[in-house]
């Protein structure tokens, strides 16, 4: 091997020797930046300005993730801790949700009550109406008289519900209705007087009583002309 084969080795074995270096250099950071930044968490960040004392949804959070390091120990990993929640202040869309903006849910207001009726669980909740929910209370009852037709009324509107039970089985004669319910759901509500009187009436004189979801932002009152259906004047 000549001199100019030797020099070309050596310069070989060098430019390996630093390739290396840099590789190790370039793991080294990355280890260094893995070891100050942590693992990754999940969190949660608000999509829009959430109102105070607004009843809160997973729809108005979007999930992200960052590192655990860099995460408030009050921050909120897990949406099911906003269920029953409300807003204490203004949340600002691009906040981090944590657990010092939302306190539970008042139960009670002022001038109202607590109401518990039985909900038929084949027309009733279906599963999707949980608690802090907002419903419209329907109820169906015979004409007076026979040649009266029968109406479907919303008797309650924007009804918050306190809590769902658990699935209850029922003596299945029939009850006050003429209706033969064998499966049933507890479902208390927050009332005003005249609604509490509304839907104590219908649980105990409708052919039957139906819950139908709210959705966010619906206006809180329903058009007296709209409360009503009748078949026969359904053109």
């Amino acid at each position: 091997m000549n001199s100019r084969q030797r020099r070309g080795v050596i310069l070989l074995l060098l430019s390996v020797l630093c390739a290396l270096g840099a590789f190790a250099g370039v793991l080294s950071v990355i280890d260094d930046v893995r070891s100050k930044v942590g693992p990754e968490v999940t969190a949660y960040r608000v999509r829009a300005d959430v109102a105070p004392y607004a009843p809160l949804t997973a729809d108005q959070f979007e999930k992200i993730e960052m590192p655990e390091r860099w995460l408030s120990g009050n921050a909120v990993t897990d949406l099911a801790g906003i269920r029953g929640k409300i807003a204490v202040t203004t949340l600002k869309k691009g906040s981090l949700l944590q657990s010092d903006m939302i306190v539970d849910q008042p139960a009670l207001q002022a001038g109202q009550q607590e109401v518990a009726i039985m909900i038929d669980a084949a027309t009733g909740v279906a599963g999707k109406i949980t608690p802090g929910s907002s419903v419209n209370v329907y109820a169906t009852f015979e004409g007076a008289r026979e040649s009266d037709p029968d109406q479907s009324k919303i008797i309650v509107t924007n009804a918050r519900v306190l809590d769902v039970g658990d699935l209850r089985a029922l003596n299945p004669d029939k009850d006050d209705r003429g209706q033969r319910l064998t499966e049933a759901v507890p479902i208390t509500f927050a009332l005003s007087t005249l609604d509490a009187q509304r839907i104590t009436y219908a649980e105990s004189f409708a052919k039957r009583v139906r819950l139908a979801l709210v959705a966010p932002g619906t206006p809180t009152t329903v058009p007296d002309k709209d409360r009503t259906y009748e078949l026969v004047t359904d053109k």
